[in-house]
């Protein structure tokens, strides 16, 4: 693909992706086992993910026309308006499909739960509850929706719309289909010219997740390599230190980094590693503009996810709220001759079990790079899932050894000696609903109409909840996955005690959950600023940026040896590399 394309490529790929993005790369757990995770989810679950974005989308188009005192056609070409142009075509066609329906619903005072039902993009199987977000209407839910189905009854475009299922199909979009398939399956960049597993491209796997590739042509040059012959002639590592010092004739990498400890940063982890985030402006018609949505295309290709201000490989400043701090950048201020070595090989849903097959995307040479920190933390979905029954689909003690034994035997198979491995303990989860549930989510603020609570009932009913054993009014349920989650950070604990590897040491902490809200009350904060707003599931950047501050300060402490001693010539690489070319 030519780079001039790059503008026609995702106003085409922003089209395939959205589909896509609800089938694959939702943040609800994945299913367990070592293998590649199909790009296609059950249809239930998709037919889940379907009806919360109906219900979600409806919800914004209802509160803009109130907010604006305007009609609901009006508030469906504000919302179109506000979306990048990139994705106005796809949403003026869903406009001219289902706005008419949606206005004529609205009009007679019937919420989002009763038109996404009517429009068929929620549905109740047989047997199963009728799911959904707000209060029912007086009449009932079930007779709202029975009325509402009767004036929709003669829609002809309705009728004939296959929906996204089926835009694959196309000749056009095929190979583009399998091209996104790959990047949601393999996890590996999209654009990557040379197969060493870096990219110059940000999104789609690029170097928001890994370090930035400084020749895409060249195999032998990528971030976390020794340098070649002391880089004297190129920058083989993308540190941004090469070439010879005219004073005394020795290489700037041989003078500066010989012998300094030079290691990179892995994270093998989960949504919270990939940093999962919903901008709340999204669905926060009190504060909707334009400018709301100038992140979506890049929100889209990251898979929802913003690992580049991530806890442990974060390096840009945060747009999205807080603040960026983050392992890899206090490496890098430690030995700047740790420049860009940083891999997030995390997704969301991931668990023990599936990070198996994720794994095998480490980009690592054992005989010619430098070692690394790898962070293992799937901090909950061994415990999280969206199944009624959500206790026996739990990681069982057992399966959590295999699993994490198995993945430890791998990275020892293609860790550089003298590399460490930090186990992360799961969370306690009880933080969430202990703190979210009465509060009102950013959809129902402006009506005073949905607290979390509902939003995690409609969830769960739907079966795609990001965690039902904690995300519900069963305070025995939420001890009971607590419990669970304690027993498997036990394992942990006991395989950093009792495993030895020959390339690594292996350490344990808990996750810093309490240390991390003990510090954020000291700095005037409240408890519920910690969760993400619009999932109510996730660590916020605020609780990312203080995590990593707990993480490094015990570290330092207990693990000295693991960060590897200072620089003493950071200053003089900074005076004459300045950025080191960036990130």
């Amino acid at each position: 693909m030519m780079r001039g394309s790059r503008r026609t490529f995702l106003n085409l790929f922003c089209i395939v992706w959205l589909p896509l993005l609800l089938k694959a790369a939702s943040s609800s757990p994945l299913p367990r086992g070592s293998d590649p995770p199909s790009p296609a989810l059950p249809s239930g679950l998709y037919k889940g993910h379907t009806c919360v974005g109906c219900v979600l989308v409806v919800s914004v188009i209802e509160q803009l026309a109130q907010w604006h005192n305007s009609t609901v056609k009006a508030a469906v070409e504000r919302l179109c308006n506000y979306i990048p142009e990139k994705l106005q075509g796809i949403c003026y066609l869903l406009a001219e499909l289902y706005g008419p329906h949606i206005a004529e619903l609205i009009d007679r005072e019937m919420n989002a739960d009763v038109v996404c039902h009517s429009l068929k993009l929620c549905k109740q199987d047989p047997g199963q509850p009728l799911c959904h977000l707000y209060p029912p209407p007086k009449v009932g839910l079930s007779t709202a929706i029975r009325k509402a189905k009767r004036i929709m009854k003669n829609s002809k475009d309705l009728k004939i719309f296959t929906g996204f299922s089926s835009v694959c199909a196309f000749p056009l979009l095929a190979n583009l289909c399998e091209k996104i398939k790959y990047v949601i399956r393999n996890k590996l960049p999209f654009e990557d010219f040379d197969g060493d597993k870096f990219s110059t491209f940000p999104t789609l796997r690029g170097y928001h997740w890994r370090g930035r590739d400084c020749n895409d042509k060249n195999a032998t040059m990528y971030p976390g390599r020794r340098p070649d012959n002391w880089d004297v002639k190129s920058d083989s590592n993308c540190n941004g230190i090469w070439g010879v010092d005219p004073k005394d004739g020795i290489p700037y990498e041989e003078k500066f980094c010989k012998g300094a400890d030079s290691q990179g940063v892995v994270l093998l982890g989960d949504s919270a590693g990939a940093h999962f985030h919903i901008p709340p402006e999204w669905m926060t018609v009190t504060q909707m503009s334009a400018k709301s949505f100038a992140n979506l295309p890049m929100a889209f290709t990251d898979e929802l996810d913003w690992p580049q201000f991530s806890e442990i490989t974060g390096f840009l400043n945060s747009t999205i709220g807080g603040w960026t701090d983050s392992l890899y950048l206090r490496l890098r201020r430690r030995n700047r001759c740790n420049h860009r070595d940083l891999q997030n090989i995390s997704q969301n849903g991931g668990s023990s079990g599936n990070l198996l097959y994720l794994i095998k995307s480490l980009a690592r040479n054992q005989l010619l790079d430098n070692p690394a920190i790898v962070i293992y933390a799937t901090i909950g979905n061994d415990v999280c899932n969206g199944n009624r029954d959500t206790l026996a689909h739990m990681t069982t003690p057992k399966e959590m050894l295999s699993n994490v034994v198995q993945a430890l035997r791998y990275l020892d198979s293609r860790l550089p000696n003298g590399s460490h491995v930090i186990l992360t303990g799961l969370v306690d989860g009880r933080f969430l609903w202990d703190n979210l549930h009465d509060r009102y989510h950013p959809l129902g603020q402006l009506n005073r109409d949905v607290t979390y609570s509902q939003l995690y009932s409609f969830l769960d009913c739907l079966q795609v909840s990001p965690c039902s054993g904690w995300l519900t009014p069963n305070e025995t349920l939420r001890n009971l996955t607590s419990e669970r989650a304690l027993q498997l950070s036990n394992v942990l604990k006991e395989i950093a005690r009792s495993e030895k590897f020959a390339n690594f040491d292996i350490f344990y902490m808990d996750f810093p959950l309490r240390q991390t809200a003990e510090e954020w009350r000291k700095m005037g904060g409240e408890p519920w600023q910690l969760i993400e707003p619009v999932d109510g599931f996730h660590p916020s950047q605020i609780a990312a940026a203080l995590g990593t501050s707990i993480t490094w300060q015990k570290a330092l402490h207990e693990w000295p040896q693991v960060l590897g001693k200072e620089n003493p010539f950071n200053d003089q690489i900074e005076a004459i590399f300045k950025d080191q070319g960036g990130h």
